[in-house]
């Protein structure tokens, strides 16, 4: 069902590659290389689809869909998402989220140890977060 949103629509017969930014590489981008890469999705009408990730199981699946399309994808992490990836066992006051945000930072250095091996571009989402969950 979803791949359907990461494959060229039929009215565009060619479709521009991530490859064709500058300086882009295989893994999780940052700063200005992100920023062209959204600039350029934007400007030849594709999207850069966003999952939420809740494992280690559920970045790989994303990961591996990325790679067999060609295509760079976003995972993101929520409040919730997070806790359950360090563990649902450990506290998450609402005041404090110690496990959300321990799940989300070993989220993302998860995502940038293993993202280059999948050879294509990844955005890492890490404030998927209500704001009325955050603690400030």
């Amino acid at each position: 069902f979803w791949l359907k949103f990461l494959l060229p629509s039929s009215e565009h017969t060619v479709m521009a590659f991530w490859s064709e930014v500058p300086n882009i590489k295989a893994g999780v981008v940052t700063g200005d290389v992100a920023w062209d890469l959204l600039k350029h999705a934007k400007a030849n009408k594709f999207a850069i689809p966003a999952f939420n990730c809740t494992s280690s199981s559920t970045v790989n699946a994303v990961l591996e869909a990325g790679r067999a399309l060609n295509r760079p994808v976003m995972i993101q992490f929520s409040e919730g998402g997070s806790a359950f990836f360090a563990g649902k066992s450990l506290p998450n006051d609402k005041k404090v989220l110690q496990a959300s945000i321990l799940g989300a930072v070993a989220g993302a250095h998860y995502v940038r140890a293993v993202a280059p091996a999948y050879g294509i571009p990844v955005f890492v989402h890490s404030d998927h977060c209500a704001k009325k969950l955050l603690p400030w």
